[in-house]
């Protein structure tokens, strides 16, 4: 299957609470956006739909082939059933690009279905 697409909302200045966004937050460095993607990446492979919610801005929208989900509730709904299905899923990120206020990142995950069938999507 091909990859899940995310498009997040970024703002130009860090959050005033550390509730709402986790740090780092922008203006990203080499070393902040790495720590960025790695948090992420531990996050989405604890597959704890809650925690993964909240690395994301309350406006992200995502597209993931013909789905388009909207906020952390729609974010954390469509993760919980992604994760049903993949099983065992297993993610790397890295950091692609980055600029004072986005980060790009290459990924690749692998899980399996209930019939025990590999996939891999880059």
């Amino acid at each position: 299957p091909p990859p899940t697409t995310a498009i997040m909302s970024t703002t130009d200045q860090a959050p005033t609470t550390t509730e709402e966004y986790k740090p780092p937050v922008p203006p990203f460095t080499q070393e902040t956006a790495a720590q960025k993607a790695r948090l992420a990446e531990d996050a989405w492979n604890s597959q704890d739909p809650d925690k993964v919610k909240m690395a994301y801005t309350p406006d992200s929208v995502w597209r993931n082939r013909d789905t388009f989900v909207t906020g952390r509730e729609e974010i954390r709904n469509f993760l919980q059933g992604k994760w049903d299905r993949e099983q065992e899923y297993r993610l790397i990120k890295e950091v692609w690009a980055y600029t004072d206020n986005k980060i790009a990142v290459r990924f690749a995950y692998e899980y399996h279905n209930e019939e025990g069938q590999w996939f891999r999507a880059y």
